[in-house]
């Protein structure tokens, strides 16, 4: 990994828990919507705020904190 770059290094461990990511958050957004559905009035909404944050969750673990991460090692390389 000494001859990858920060961006190569981010890139392939994204790469390596990208399915492990996603398989598990299907499976948890499976079973939030199962509960929505055939669960109680009472926790509806709560299940309904989880199901929102398990997706823009996982979509910001993967879309936007790896890039920024990499933009943010980039800039500080800069300043040094």
């Amino acid at each position: 990994f000494r001859t990858m770059s920060f961006a190569d290094v981010v890139n392939l461990s994204l790469n390596e828990t990208l399915v492990r990511s996603i398989n598990t958050s299907l499976t948890l957004l499976i079973i939030l919507t199962t509960t929505l559905v055939f669960g109680g009035e009472t926790i509806r909404d709560f299940i309904l705020t989880l199901l929102i944050g398990v997706f823009f969750g996982t979509y910001s673990s993967i879309f936007i904190a790896s890039p920024l991460l990499v933009h943010w090692y980039e800039w500080e390389q800069k300043r040094k």
